[in-house]
């Protein structure tokens, strides 16, 4: 039956969000399997479709998600050729997980933990224990890391059995609380370039018999975010990431798998009023809300005490065609953050969550004037931002 014109139009519906495939296809089920195939005690193989190697190198490509490969065959001639290989050769994508940022992902990645567990779940999320607003990509206000992220990451267990492990990233990361939370184990080579990264990469591949090597590259998220994916710049750096991706798979010793994946996708908002709904202007949007966390595409709400009801209410008569509205608890029971979400993480969530569904973005000019100015920005669970390459190169 068709909707009356005077009837309000109805939110969208909790279980229209796709929701991450934890524990068969996301990046939290990578180096868990990896690790498996490389007999690292404690871990099983959660993607059925890889097969073990001896020697493993994963290439993580900031921000290059599944829809960008596919929709630059020019620009990045390698990897489009390798898209048939992805997760094991079904030509298939992972899911990212919620939400798609890079803190969030990173973390997911390298503790093998879906972000419930590991308890990153978002660009800024509150600390329960201050009632601050913590900054989780860079790690502000300080905030001790074991205390946040308890749990060893996959490197440590690999490289306590005998794996060799290693990271091979930009300089500066290295002493990072996130690295340290996430990544950390075996050794970390920082190298500037790229293409250092890469021989660095293939010479410690080849270093043991069994071996796990991590390397990053993070400027095509930095060109997307500034200028958009449908900018010269952010093409640049496309193609040049396609190049490294060769020469690193040109290196490969024996018996070596390489995995080429990303963090995350990317989608482009236009700079208008419909499309950028700006928090700090709106006062529907923040009567009762204390903190505002996550970025514009994820968004955790977090309400002053005894307003989470309004809050949620007005969340969803503003915001409910555009994005997915949830309570924290029908976030949890979505399974959005995985599985299970740990007791000291629940309180990190917010008591609403918003998750782009259009292509918009909730800005905050005042409080978040950078983030703000961004072109491209990503977060949510569509395919778009949610969709990551798991590309397969063999020797």
């Amino acid at each position: 039956m068709a909707q009356p014109a005077w009837q309000d139009p109805e939110p969208l519906a909790l279980d229209t969000a796709p929701v991450p495939e934890y524990g068969s296809g996301s990046l939290a089920d990578l180096l868990p399997t990896l690790a498996a195939g490389l007999e690292v005690p404690g871990f099983t193989a959660a993607i059925s479709e890889l097969t073990p190697a001896d020697r493993n190198c994963v290439f993580l490509i900031d921000g290059l998600g599944w829809e960008q490969i596919k929709a630059h065959p020019d620009e990045a001639p390698f990897l489009h050729s390798l898209l048939p290989t992805s997760r094991g050769g079904t030509g298939r994508p992972l899911t990212a997980g919620f939400p798609s940022t890079t803190a969030t992902s990173l973390a997911s990645v390298g503790t093998g933990l879906p972000p419930g567990e590991h308890g990153l779940p978002g660009y800024t999320a509150r600390n329960p224990r201050t009632g601050e607003l913590m900054n989780q990509l860079r790690w502000k206000p300080w905030t001790e890391p074991k205390a946040w992220q308890p749990y060893p990451t996959v490197f440590q267990l690999a490289d306590a059995v005998g794996v060799h492990t290693a990271q091979v990233s930009a300089p500066m990361f290295e002493q990072t609380p996130l690295t340290k939370i996430a990544l950390s184990g075996g050794s970390f080579l920082g190298r500037l370039s790229g293409e250092d990264r890469m021989d660095v990469a293939a010479q410690r591949l080849a270093a043991g018999d069994r071996s796990l090597v991590y390397t990053y590259y993070s400027e095509v998220d930095g060109k997307g975010h500034r200028f958009g994916t449908d900018s010269d710049a952010w093409r640049g750096q496309l193609m040049y990431v396609d190049g490294l991706a060769r020469r690193l798979a040109e290196q490969l010793p024996p018996r070596s798998a390489l995995y080429i994946t990303a963090d995350h996708g990317m989608i482009d908002i236009p700079f208008d009023e419909q499309s950028r709904i700006d928090f700090d202007e709106d006062w529907e949007l923040s009567a009762g809300v204390a903190l505002l966390g996550g970025e514009g595409r994820a968004r955790h709400v977090y309400a002053v005490p005894g307003a989470q009801a309004d809050v949620l209410a007005v969340w969803r008569e503003v915001l409910g065609e555009q994005f997915w509205i949830a309570s924290r608890d029908e976030a949890i029971a979505a399974g959005w953050f995985g599985p299970t979400v740990d007791e000291r993480v629940y309180g990190r969530i917010g008591d609403v969550v918003a998750a782009a569904h259009d292509d918009v973005i909730i800005t905050a000019s005042v409080n978040e004037p950078h983030e703000s100015a961004m072109a491209g920005v990503h977060g949510s669970l569509t395919p778009v931002e949610q969709l990551v390459p798991l590309l397969e190169v063999r020797s």
